[in-house]
């Protein structure tokens, strides 16, 4: 796993053995153990590291008009049984919220107000609910519908 992973070496002198992991990919999913010796005592400790991913059909760049899929994945081993997904969530009269029992979510035309902020959220039969945020930009004209530049002769126009 290297280089993605470290241990915080100024930690160990006060008992923090963490380990960090940066960028966690799916395949990082399972049980982790950690066994510490100090003087004659060993110390261990069992951590299970459950990931979440989110992707996006079409890959990236998503374009505007272009139907998009973007799906919500988790390792947990419990059925899944609904998935609600948050559009800007606390920005207002533009938050949205759509819930299925799939981890899937079509928008048919994606448009400039369709960026910004999208929180999955998976339910699961034992209970356990877990939830990603991601950040989606999409690629498109955010403008009048009709627009209409006017220059004046020897200058620039953008």
């Amino acid at each position: 796993m290297k280089p993605r992973v470290s241990l915080q070496d100024s930690a160990l002198r006060n008992g923090n053995f963490s380990l960090r992991i940066d960028p966690v990919r799916s395949e990082d999913a399972g049980l982790y153990e950690a066994w510490v010796n100090y003087n004659t005592e060993v110390h261990s400790c069992h951590v299970e590291l459950g990931v979440i991913t989110v992707t996006l059909n079409p890959p990236k760049p998503v374009i505007e008009n272009e139907l998009l899929l973007i799906s919500c994945n988790s390792s947990h081993r419990a059925s899944l049984v609904e998935t609600c997904w948050f559009h800007n969530e606390h920005l207002g009269p533009t938050s949205r919220t759509f819930c299925s029992s799939s981890g899937a979510l079509s928008i048919l035309h994606p448009a400039m107000s369709d960026a910004g902020s999208w929180r999955c959220q998976l339910r699961y039969s034992d209970k356990e609910i877990i939830s990603a945020t991601y950040n989606l930009q999409i690629l498109g004209f955010d403008g009048p519908t009709n627009p209409a530049v006017y220059a004046a002769a020897g200058s620039a126009a953008n």
